[in-house]
This record gives structure tokens, C-alpha cells and sequence, in this order.
């Protein structure tokens, strides 16, 4: 998801492009193909003009540049990124992951492509077993959910220990721009619960009239049916686009049509995801629950 507009800045690196120039500026153009057709996704399925112009203006910034995106990442990190004009912190993220595997998980999402087996493979030591473990089991999507998942301890999955996670956070850190891991990992601020229960409401809601377009989406769908709605809303400063939750744990519980995944961004943070469910069990039972904030919201509901 893109960062609001910033306040136009002096020209970082940004020059008129030069002849000599055209090869490693494939990269570039590449990044920036990619800014664009999210843009026109965003369009498509409803978002609102913000979001889609702020991509289409980081897109012209990468395509203007002289020096290659992975070569500023390389010397300079994701704070060489960020200091370009229309790069906020999470646009620099996903330059990073493009850089480093060729793929952007959250446009692949809107096109209902994603495949976090593929993109976890595309770590040097990871093979299809851990990559499917890491996805399934460790229930990530991206680079940075698993950076983080290893530098909080969240991380547990078979056969992954000590010596391989030092591994992993070594080749993401250099992979994906970073000086240390453990520098990495920051909370993030988080949409009110009240907020998120607003938009899982406006989702079922327009999901269940028919008026959210249908994306087809890759995984754990034989016939290629467009069955998964998708919602862009706006509160605030805040950004979500959610989706009913197609992981193999949802369709094997038959609760593809009642977890509701939330991804969410705030003034160029990083993009954040929860999961709304229906309560099965205790106090709450047959309440709408965001997973993991159960007792912050049951303590705001009791006051």
C-alpha cells in the first residue's frame, strides 16, 4: 500500500535519464511497471484516487532515476531509498523485495497470484519443504512478515532452529537493505480495534450484496473461479484492503466465508495485516474478534 503524498524535496539522484544509462535502468523500468499496474488494480476495484496517484508518482521518481534502485539499496540501504522524492518507508520495502526476488507480494495479492511458497524460495537455503512450512505452518505472507517473525521470536516451524534462523535474518538483511536485523524490527502504530471491526462489517456487507469485485485467486482453487471479493477503504490516515481468508487452515475448517483478512497503512509505515473472526469459545463467544487484541477490546468494551 502506498504512503500519503510527502512534501515535494530537493532532488535526490533524480537527473533526466542519459543514453549511457538504458541498460541497468531495466531494473528501474521493471519497478516501476510494477508501481503502475497495482495503480490500475487500485482503480479497477474501487480504491480511492490517493492511493493509486501516490503509486503512479513513485513510478515516474524510479523510471527518472539514473542509478539503478539495486544499486542504491546495495550502497546505501532502504535509507537511500526513502530519501527519493514520493519513497516512503514502505514503497522502499517493496522496492527491496522486488530487488530481491523479482516478485511483490502485494501486487501479486490484488491479482489473486500470491504464492509465499514461490517467494520464500527464493531465499538462498530455503527449499519447497521450509518454504511450505514457513507458509503453512508459520502462516506468512512476505519477506517482512518472516523478519520480523525471526527477530520478535515468533518464528516456530519444524525443523527451523537456532543455526538456520541466524541463516535466514543474515541473507534478508542483506537481501532486502538492511545494516542489522535486529535494528529492523520497530512496532508499528495499529489501527484502532473499533476501526477494524468497521471495516470487516463493510466488508461482509457489500460481499454479501454482490458489490465488491471477484478476484481469481491462485491458490486452493482447481477450477479458477473469481470467488474472493476485495474491498479498498479509507478511514482517517488509514488504509485497508481486505479479503476472506484463503489459507489451507480456513478451507479445512470451512471458515473461507467468516475469517476476514485485514491488511493495513498508515503515513509510510510499513503494511500491517489482522485477522477478524468469529469468537467459538469463551466470554466473547459468537463475537466478532480481531485475533490477538481479544483483551484489549474486551477491556474497552467493559469500561
Amino acid at each position: 500500500m502506498p504512503e500519503p503524498l510527502q512534501t515535494a524535496r530537493p532532488s535526490l539522484g533524480v537527473k533526466p535519464m542519459t543514453p549511457l544509462a538504458t541498460k541497468p535502468l531495466l531494473e528501474n523500468i521493471g519497478v516501476a511497471a510494477k508501481f503502475r499496474d497495482f495503480a490500475d488494480l487500485l482503480d479497477s476495484q474501487g480504491a480511492d484516487g490517493f492511493r493509486a496517484r501516490a503509486y503512479r508518482r513513485a513510478a515516474d521518481v524510479v523510471s527518472r532515476l539514473e542509478r539503478p534502485v539495486g544499486e542504491i539499496l546495495a550502497r546505501e540501504g532502504r535509507d537511500g531509498l526513502v530519501a527519493l522524492p514520493a519513497i516512503g518507508t514502505g514503497l522502499a520495502g517493496a522496492i527491496a523485495e522486488m530487488v530481491a526476488t523479482g516478485r511483490w507480494s502485494q501486487l501479486e495479492r490484488l491479482r489473486g497470484e500470491m504464492e509465499p511458497e514461490a517467494l520464500f524460495r527464493s531465499i538462498p537455503g530455503i527449499g519447497p519443504r521450509y518454504a511450505h512450512r514457513l507458509a503453512e505452518d508459520g502462516q506468512l505472507e512476505t519477506l517482512e512478515d518472516l523478519e520480523n517473525a525471526l527477530h520478535s521470536g515468533a518464528l516456530h516451524v519444524k525443523g527451523i532452529g537456532h543455526r538456520r534462523k541466524e541463516m535466514l535474518g543474515a541473507a534478508l538483511a542483506e537481501r532486502l537493505g538492511r545494516a542489522r536485523l535486529r535494528t529492523t524490527h520497530q512496532s508499528q502504530p495499529l489501527p484502532p480495534v473499533s476501526m477494524l471491526l468497521d471495516v470487516d462489517r463493510m466488508y461482509r456487507e457489500k460481499a454479501a450484496a454482490g458489490a465488491l469485485r471477484k478476484i481469481a485467486p491462485k491458490r486452493f482453487n482447481p477450477k479458477g473461479e473469481a470467488w474472493l471479493p476485495v474491498l479498498h477503504a479509507r478511514h482517517d490516515d488509514w488504509h485497508f484492503t481486505a479479503f476472506f481468508s484463503n489459507t489451507r487452515l480456513a478451507h479445512e475448517l470451512a471458515k473461507t466465508r467468516d475469517w476476514v483478512v485485514i491488511y493495513f497503512q498508515v503515513d509510510g509505515q510499513p503494511e500491517g495485516r489482522c485477522t477478524v473472526v468469529t469468537e467459538t469459545h469463551g466470554p466473547m463467544i459468537g463475537r466478532r474478534v480481531v485475533r490477538g487484541r481479544e483483551s484489549e477490546q474486551q477491556l474497552k468494551e467493559t469500561v
